[in-house]
């Protein structure tokens, strides 16, 4: 019986294979910071103050900013008041997108960030805790002259965060208060051409309703889409890596049923990757341009998130399936310590995410950072989500240790061997060993992208050329993910080579996976089957 293909495969091969996968490596990091764009980009709106002279209000009637039938505009407060406008009746009008650009399913979401310019007054300051309540509607239509559609309508609250950072005096009024953006609305799919916002800020002395929240001057949006190069990058990228691992998993799966024994659990584990894998690379982003999937983004963290609990398990059962002093292997029951926490925290995650985006579903302005319980939680689960991934990189290495101490204590026995047998299992160390920094390496690298994905928008100059930081981190890693799903799975693969005449007697083969601890006694056992 063969052994892995790690084991069988020669030297040159190895080499060869190595260094083409280290090529692809390196293309992938190059095509997002060379090729690809910034993956996001923010566009700056100011809203129009339309005014509803309608005496009686028409839930159907929206207010444009421009255009043939755009609305009766005031620019300031101060002549709203000359004229004796009310509050109520001033409609705050955002076009999405400027005039003369149309959105694009391309964008594939829109993410939307409030902010409004507060001038001091001494007889009119921001309370402490100040909420500011709006009454917000969202529509759309796909050409210039139809009337619009209603797609969203919401009552919102959203608390103040600002600072004067001069003295509160006479002298400073009219300035204008730092405050901090403000999560808005996000849409999941852009189906259609034009959006169109309506902003109001009702105003009930009664109720306490938008009272102390100091002089609004202006409301601005900024508003983040996808970038249509980056969206570009990253679709062909998916497409073409989708069927490079699904056939990979086909032929391995079909080496390992071949066997005359049944599958092991790293056999199994290493096929479930490569099924998560094919899983997330699979482009259904591509159906964003014939239909309006809000849940896209949904689905993609559930996507994600099953990936990385299958990465995360499947390197603890590598390694643990490799510590040459652990009596009971070859079954799933062992790891439940290791794997129960990283499931755990997944479906902690899980829901989370379900939290905010389930309910963005029907409401796209909702949002946990709105609120200071939700902005308390979700800080929490961020913290304790990056503790949990700096411990479990720990535990990893630990592991990785434990297996290396392992190995370096059973290389004394092989001065008893012969010379050719004492060169083949001196280089099947060295894979090995190869392997699990590849491994280890792969992890840093994914913790890595955690932190660089959460750092704003960079890019560095290289000579005449600029370098997108972020694009570069997400197409690297991504593909560093199919690179090393498909080494693993190309590489323990049953092989149909064998090593020697000593290896071909296979008396070790008992159904389960052989370590090195038994390779080096000198039965002649294989590395890995």
């Amino acid at each position: 019986m063969a052994g892995a293909i790690i084991e069988n495969m020669s030297t040159k091969k190895l080499v060869i294979l190595g260094v083409i996968l280290l090529l692809f490596q390196v293309f992938a990091f190059m095509v997002g910071g060379l090729i690809a764009p910034s993956p996001k980009i923010a566009v700056h709106y100011l809203a129009t103050k339309c005014v509803d002279t309608a005496k009686h209000r028409q839930e159907t009637k929206w207010f444009m900013p421009w255009g043939p039938n755009k609305c009766d505009k005031i620019r300031s407060f101060d002549e709203a008041t000359a004229k004796k406008i009310e509050a109520n009746n001033i409609v705050f009008a955002v076009h999405i997108p400027l005039p003369n650009k149309q959105m694009s399913p391309w964008f594939q979401f829109f993410l939307a960030i409030l902010q409004f310019d507060i001038a001091f007054k001494v007889y009119n300051q921001i309370e402490d805790g100040a909420m500011v309540t709006i009454d917000v509607g969202l529509a759309y239509r796909d050409d210039t002259v139809s009337e619009w559609t209603e797609m969203a309508h919401s009552f919102e609250q959203r608390k103040l965060s600002c600072n004067f950072t001069t003295a509160k005096t006479f002298e400073n009024e009219g300035r204008y208060y730092e405050c901090d953006l403000l999560p808005f609305m996000e849409v999941g799919s852009i189906a259609h051409k034009y959006y169109l916002l309506n902003i109001r800020l009702p105003v009930n002395e009664r109720k306490k309703v938008n009272v102390g929240i100091g002089e609004i001057k202006d409301i601005r949006l900024v508003g983040i889409h996808q970038n249509v190069g980056f969206t570009k990058v990253w679709f062909a990228m998916k497409t073409f890596l989708t069927p490079s691992i699904l056939i990979i998993m086909i032929w391995y799966w079909r080496r390992i049923t071949l066997m005359s024994r049944p599958p092991v659990l790293l056999e199994k584990v290493i096929f479930a990757l490569g099924i998560s894998m094919t899983f997330i690379n699979i482009p259904v982003e591509w159906f964003s341009f014939g239909f309006n999937w809000t849940w896209m983004p949904l689905f993609g963290d559930i996507r994600q998130g099953i990936f990385y609990s299958m990465l995360l398990s499947f390197w603890i059962i590598f390694c643990g399936e490799h510590l040459m002093d652990q009596m009971e292997r070859n079954r799933f029951s062992v790891y439940w310590k290791q794997v129960g926490p990283v499931i755990f925290g997944s479906f902690c995650l899980f829901i989370f995410d379900m939290y905010e985006r389930g309910v963005q579903l029907t409401n796209p302005f909702y949002s946990i950072w709105a609120s200071d319980v939700g902005t308390e939680l979700a800080m929490a689960f961020i913290i304790v989500a990056g503790i949990c991934a700096c411990l479990y990189f720990l535990f990893l290495c630990f592991m990785v240790f434990q297996v290396f101490r392992n190995i370096s204590g059973k290389r004394s026995s092989l001065p008893a061997m012969s010379k050719a047998r004492h060169l083949h299992y001196e280089g099947l160390i060295f894979r090995f060993k190869f392997l699990m920094l590849v491994t280890l390496t792969c992890a840093a690298m994914t913790v890595i992208f955690f932190i660089i994905s959460q750092v704003n928008e960079g890019h560095w100059h290289w000579g005449e050329h600029t370098v997108q930081v972020n694009s570069a981190f997400f197409t690297g890693i991504y593909g560093m993910w199919n690179l090393y799903v498909f080494a693993i799975m190309f590489l323990y693969a049953p092989s149909h080579e064998r090593y020697g005449d000593e290896q071909s007697s296979g008396q070790c083969i008992t159904g389960n996976y052989i370590f090195l601890s038994d390779s080096l006694s000198g039965d002649g056992c294989h590395l890995y089957v």
